[in-house]
């Protein structure tokens, strides 16, 4: 039932993480604050489309 969803950052779009969650339990997109080495600050990561 998990599914691999990419996270991309907020500012720049790049795509950064990866990871899974159970669409039957979370169905809304994931929203993680995370580090983006590109901006070099920490900003949100949503859920993106493969």
């Amino acid at each position: 039932m998990r599914e691999t969803v990419h996270l991309g950052c907020e500012k720049c779009t790049r795509r950064n993480y990866h990871t899974t969650k159970n669409k039957k339990t979370t169905t809304e997109k994931l929203a993680l604050k995370k580090y983006c080495k590109w901006c070099k600050c920490h900003t949100i990561h949503k859920e993106m489309k493969l």
